[in-house]
């Protein structure tokens, strides 16, 4: 080896190894600052990590948004025990200590809400953050010996659809090919894409403009199956792509593969973007936003569902317990959470839009959502996590009247209809007191419902005139505080 070129590898060699220390010493850094955060946590102003997600059309902002303006102005939140003892001294909004995650947009979501024309705001598209600090007094004994301590609120919101990825994360390429060409075989939704899969080799060499055409074809399966009421449409990013959009890591499609494939096939291919997909999107959504959570509340359309029929009702039993596979359950010991992170203690899994029935189904809708997430709930019980399940509204958009209709009274709900701004009254149809038989003939792969027809309208937000200290009205928005947060408060 020449003396040039002697040095030349000193020099790479020496700079690779510069850079070695220094990545070595950035994660020293980082997990000595983690660490310190959490004693921080600990000791002194301790922060709770909720996260809040759903699928689609769940409600996600519009939950977030009505719990922080009722948070702030607790006229309406009885049920948070905190606030019904008077402990609460303030509460208030701060910056959000992630400095590289968007803020949650309150103020114009709440805007959109309550303004002279109400509207719902934008869904969720990708993760945001938002901090809300209490000054609040301790209870039982240590009330009378200590003053008021602050306590943070970080609410992460991310979609539902990015957590149902976590799943991929054990699956090769060949396997979730399989399953999904299984799972969407008899799909109306799948037609065109699964005939251009099907008339594909895949150990034919990689052609990019094919596999562009295939990627395009599965994305536009996946927005129609969401729309019909599908809820295992992954990977996400295909439905919420943000800046990845025409990148390579969004250019896949399951195909009907075997083995590995030859080195420059189309199915090698596939099979290394759909491994990037995992290293370079999911991973880091895992590591940077879901395993800092520690409270956790599930959104879930299930008058949706029901609407859209039994197989609907099955495929997002499913999914519950998909995405809480994700979880890391758990009881979060103090001395676990200093050393080896944060484990999701309480679980929440609510049926949002609730006013959409008269109360007095709402217990139906409850023991429905109680049975949907068995599975789910069992499991997270079982590490030791508290769960629950509940009917609630987070922004009130109906009222309640009783019609008589063929010589019988009929709970019914009113409201502004979404699109026409007509008022309407509406009664969605009597939901079962038992919850099997709702389950069992989605179980069963029935197309609809044996003598039932579940109609549920979309309505828009009601015109507000809130008084001081009120928050937006709501239904059951603060049991669902206090099941989440109430203890640290």
């Amino acid at each position: 080896m020449s003396d040039s070129r002697y040095l030349s590898w000193e020099k790479r060699k020496k700079r690779g190894d510069g850079l070695v220390i220094s990545s070595l010493a950035d994660s020293l850094t980082r997990g000595v600052e983690s660490v310190g955060d959490r004693v921080s946590e600990a000791l002194f102003e301790p922060v709770i990590r909720l996260g809040v997600t759903g699928l689609a059309r769940s409600g996600k902002t519009v939950f977030i948004t009505s719990l922080v303006a009722n948070l702030l102005d607790r006229g309406r939140m009885p049920g948070l025990v905190a606030q019904q003892e008077g402990r609460i001294n303030a509460a208030y909004l701060q910056p959000q200590p992630d400095d590289t995650v968007p803020r949650f947009d309150y103020e114009n979501h709440l805007a959109a809400l309550t303004g002279p024309q109400p509207h719902w705001p934008e869904s969720t598209r990708a993760v945001s953050e938002l901090r809300l600090s209490f000054k609040a007094r301790p209870a039982g004994l240590l009330s009378g010996l200590q003053g008021p301590r602050t306590i943070h609120l970080d609410i992460v919101d991310y979609p539902g659809e990015w957590l149902l990825d976590l799943a991929l994360l054990d699956k090769t390429y060949e396997v979730w090919s399989q399953e999904t060409l299984e799972r969407i075989a008899n799909r109306n939704e799948a037609t065109t894409f699964l005939a251009q899969a099907k008339a594909v080799d895949p150990s034919d060499s990689h052609d990019e403009p094919m596999a562009q055409s295939l990627a395009k074809e599965f994305a536009s399966y996946l927005n129609a199956a969401r729309d019909a009421g599908f809820y295992d449409c992954t990977p996400g990013r295909f439905l919420l792509p943000g800046d990845l959009a025409g990148s390579p890591v969004l250019t896949f499609a399951p195909l009907p593969v075997e083995g590995h494939g030859s080195r420059r096939s189309l199915h090698r291919e596939m099979a290394r973007r759909y491994e990037a997909y995992k290293s370079q999107v999911v991973k880091p959504f895992f590591r940077d936003h879901f395993s800092r959570i520690d409270r956790q509340v599930v959104l879930v359309d299930a008058l949706g569902a029901i609407h859209n029929g039994p197989q609907a009702v099955e495929d997002m039993r499913r999914a519950m317990a998909d995405i809480l596979s994700a979880f890391r359950p758990g009881r979060n010991a103090w001395l676990s959470q200093l050393l080896l992170g944060k484990r999701v203690e309480r679980i929440l899994f609510a049926a949002s839009k609730a006013d959409h029935l008269h109360h007095l189904q709402h217990h139906r809708l409850t023991n429905i959502m109680e049975a949907l997430t068995r599975e789910a709930r069992d499991r997270a019980s079982f590490a030791g996590a508290e769960t629950a399940a509940l009917s609630l509204a987070s922004l009130r958009a109906t009222t309640e009247e009783i019609r008589t209709h063929n010589g019988a009274e009929l709970p019914c709900v009113r409201g502004t209809l979404l699109g026409s701004g007509k008022q309407a009254a509406f009664y969605p149809g009597d939901l079962p007191e038992d919850p099997t038989h709702l389950l069992g003939p989605a179980r069963n792969g029935s197309e609809g419902w044996l003598g039932e027809d579940y109609e549920f309208m979309a309505f828009a937000p009601a015109h507000l005139t809130l008084r001081p200290g009120d928050g937006p009205p709501h239904i059951r928005l603060d049991r669902a505080a206090q099941f989440l947060v109430g203890d640290r408060l």
